[in-house]
């Protein structure tokens, strides 16, 4: 354990283990969650009446730079990792470097795994590994207009013919 929240994978999935065992229904998500926006706060909190506890699963930098690009993430991982822990509807933080979630998933077997409303359940590579393990995917869970992509994007115009060390 990194601190109250933030857990490395192998002691989580005994966590997760235990408690599934007492009857909880473990709910897992996962993402880049580089700059967190209302969004991700709103996704989270629908992510986590679906069950007893939720854990979110965040891609390492390497990971993120992988699939976002060299600029991103803004974020490094660590701090990701605190402000998704400081969340009061988290209730466990992994970082994970895969770029998928199968093999962590596979540890951890939750109840429920959700993703955000743009995936489409067919598209899903995780869902084989989370039924395999009596799980189930629930799709569909966001906010409409807000995305860490759009947010950079109105910073990036709201900031490019002006000295970003003149901005206070």
């Amino acid at each position: 354990m990194l601190n109250q929240k933030i857990y490395h994978r192998s002691e989580l999935a005994s966590v997760l283990q235990r408690l599934k065992i007492e009857g909880k229904t473990v709910v897992t998500t996962n993402g880049c969650f580089d700059v967190l926006h209302l969004g991700h706060l709103r996704y989270l909190q629908a992510a986590r009446q679906l069950g007893d506890l939720l854990v979110v699963a965040v891609n390492s930098d390497g990971s993120v730079r992988q699939l976002k690009g060299e600029n991103r993430p803004l974020v490094p991982e660590a701090e990701r990792a605190e402000m998704l822990a400081g969340l009061e509807c988290v209730d466990y933080v992994v970082i994970f470097p895969e770029l998928t979630p199968i093999d962590l998933l596979s540890e951890l077997k939750p109840s429920i795994h959700v993703k955000g409303g743009d995936y489409k359940l067919e598209q899903l590579i995780e869902r084989e590994v989370v039924e395999a393990n009596g799980g189930k995917i629930v799709v569909g869970l966001n906010v409409p207009g807000k995305s860490t992509t759009n947010l950079i994007e109105v910073i990036c115009e709201r900031y490019k013919n002006t000295d970003a060390a003149d901005t206070p």
